[in-house]
């Protein structure tokens, strides 16, 4: 899986975002906003302060981040089993 290396906030609650791959798009965060953990981003400053974490996630704080591998999958409109072959073929094992 292709490694994020760069995010950056954007207007209305979407991210821009770059993969090691090349692939970048924009992905639109604003159903989230004030449900859950994302209570903080009533305060549009919140949003603003999303970085990569320490361990390559999609950070705002300790308590709020999004897997890189999901938002690149829906920026691709790829599934896991294109990415990895073999997943497909272990749900076929187990059918």
């Amino acid at each position: 899986m292709p490694t994020l290396i760069d995010v950056k906030p954007l207007d209305n609650y979407r991210l821009w975002v770059k993969y090691s791959d090349g692939i970048e798009g924009i992905v639109d965060l604003s159903d989230l906003v004030g449900k859950g953990v994302f209570a903080p981003w009533k305060d549009y400053r919140e949003f603003q302060k999303v970085h990569i974490g320490q361990s390559g996630e999609i950070a705002w704080s300790e308590e709020i981040d999004l897997c890189p591998d999901a938002i690149y999958l829906k920026i691709t409109g790829r599934k896991s089993e294109d990415l990895f072959p073999k997943l497909r073929e272990l749900a076929i094992l187990h059918a």
